[in-house]
Parts: C-alpha cells; structure tokens; sequence
C-alpha cells in the first residue's frame, strides 16, 4: 500500500493574480502558507482486473476510460495508466469547497502517489505543474496555481507568477520570533457554508479575459498588496499585516457580489471588535473559512465559538507532500 499526503494552504498575500488570464499578461505574486491539515490519497494493488475508486462514493470501473471522477481519469490517462489491478481511495482532514485549497491538494497528492507505485523520480515544481496540466489545461478549470504549488512545497512560500507561464519559487523567510507570533495570532474559523469555487473565479476569469479595468485593477492593488506583505512579514510588523489582511478583505469583496454574504459580514464586524485587526475569507469567497490575525487570541476565540462558528486549529506544515510506503 503507498500513502500520499499532502497539505491543506491557507492564502497570505496576492491571492487572485495566479490565474493565467490575469497573469500571463500582467505577473502575478501570491504568498500561501501549508498547513497540518491534510488529504490523504492511498493506492493498493489489487488481484481483480478493474479500477476501483472510493470518494464520496464507490466507482468500479473495467478501466481508467469508463471512471467518472474527472482528476483521477486525467491523472491516469496523463501518465498512460489503465488503472486496473488498482484501489485509490482518498480522505481529507477537511470537507470539500472550504477555501483551504483542497482540489490542488488532492491532485497533488494523487500524483505523488502514481508516481511511486510507477517508481519514478519527480521534482516537486514538476509535480505541481503536472497538477497545474491536470486542473487547468485538461479539465479547463479556472483556476491558479497557488494550490498545486503550495502543496507539493510546503511551508511558507512566495511564488512569482510569470507571463511564459513559469513559477519562481522564494520560501519566506521570517524570523523565528515572528514566525511563532504569526501561527499563534492566526485564528481559523468554519463558517459552515461550503461552496464549489468555480463560479466566483469563472466571474474573475470571464472579466479579466474581457479587459475589463475594474478587475483588472483590483488585482494589480491585491498584487501590490501581496509585496507589502512579504515586506511587513519580513521585518517582524505583524500588526501591520493584519491591517493588509484587512485592506485584501475590501478589495476582494468588490471583484464579485457572491463573494461574502450578511451572515459572514456580521461575523467578520464582531471578529473586528473583539480584538482580530484584521481577516478575509480563505480561498475564492463564499463560503469555507474565515481567517484573522489577533494579538488577543483568547478573546476572540470565546466570542467567535460563542457566536456558533467552529475553530480549526493548525501549524505551519514544512514538508509539503510525501508518501508512506507500507
């Protein structure tokens, strides 16, 4: 049996600009952090000659052709395998469409996974851009690529977005005084809505492919806010950082009226006044969870738990994806 796990991310800075429609005319930066939240993708070898796939639910197929779960089928076609003789089954820490970058990771995690049953070598940039091949150009998702390269990295990292299409990878490189302060001040919330992301990104997409200088600008700001960031991160101004997470929030909300709704407004208000200097919605926008920096983490837990939302608790992850052979 070969176990693949890979992180969950959460988004620092930029998020947004990794989308190709944006990026390949203008650059794109985007800081995203790993967390120890993970999918886990398992492969067995089997004695009957069929594929069988357990997600949400069982699909037992004659081969990779006839399977309905769009990733695993593209994975298996990419890399020439029928997939029979084969079980993948995959579990996630994490439920679906909760912003924290899940469908990269999965992706990521199935092909770490494929690529030591075949023994074969991949580097981990080769790894997330053959994620990258899978989501965006097979299945036309629109998409970045923030998520697949996060999680085959790990850690904290800063990804420049070129207009070739290539990916310059800078791991973030804080303090260790700064680093403890951040993943301690950074509170993680549920808000219960799940959501598919597509919809909110294809508005993003459809606008940015179409000129228009509304969004188009907005990302430039959110751009320009991901390098303030960085910069901020780097010399220790924590407090300053939750003030951009705050700005972000704002500008993020104007590219998309499906982006927050009142229930996550008023939650956001009551994370304002009991000590969170800033927060956004982790991933498109919708739904999934609400993240905030604070120097007053106990305050803000009790009245955020108290207001009905559930806390996730988590550390930086620094290993990225791997696998357990057993």
């Amino acid at each position: 049996m070969i176990i693949a796990r890979t992180p969950l991310r959460i988004s620092i800075g930029g998020g947004g600009t990794d989308l190709p429609s944006y990026y390949r005319n203008h650059g794109g930066f985007v800081i995203s952090a790993a967390i120890d939240r993970y999918v886990y993708i398992t492969l067995q070898k089997t004695f009957v000659e069929e594929l069988m796939v357990k997600y949400s639910k069982v699909e037992r197929v004659p081969d990779v052709s006839a399977l309905q779960h769009p990733i695993i089928r593209e994975a298996l076609m990419m890399l020439e395998m029928d997939g029979t003789f084969l079980e993948v089954t995959s579990v996630a820490d994490i439920p679906a469409g909760t912003g924290l970058g899940s469908s990269g990771s999965f992706t990521v995690a199935l092909l770490r996974a494929l690529h030591t049953l075949r023994n074969s070598r991949i580097s981990r940039a080769d790894l997330a851009e053959q994620a990258c091949r899978i989501e965006i150009d097979r299945l036309g998702e629109p998409i970045g690529k923030q998520d697949q390269y996060i999680a085959a990295i790990g850690g904290l990292s800063c990804f420049e977005f070129q207009q070739d299409g290539g990916v310059r990878l800078e791991s973030l490189s804080l303090a260790d005084q700064t680093l403890g302060d951040l993943e301690g001040n950074l509170q993680l919330f549920f808000t219960g809505f799940s959501r598919r992301s597509n919809s909110i990104l294809k508005e993003q997409n459809d606008k940015t492919l179409h000129d228009d200088q509304a969004m188009i600008e907005n990302l430039h700001y959110v751009k320009e806010m991901g390098y303030r960031t960085k910069e901020v991160l780097q010399s220790g101004q924590l407090q300053e950082f939750g003030k951009i997470m705050h700005e972000h929030w704002l500008h993020k909300k104007a590219r998309s009226q499906a982006m927050s709704n009142p229930q996550i407004d008023a939650w956001y208000d009551l994370a304002l006044a009991n000590g969170a200097v800033g927060g956004k919605l982790i991933g498109a926008g919708g739904g999934g969870f609400l993240i905030f920096y604070t120097e007053d983490s106990t305050r803000l837990r009790h009245v955020m738990t108290d207001a009905g939302m559930r806390e996730v608790r988590f550390r930086f992850d620094f290993e990225g994806s791997k696998t357990v052979e057993l």
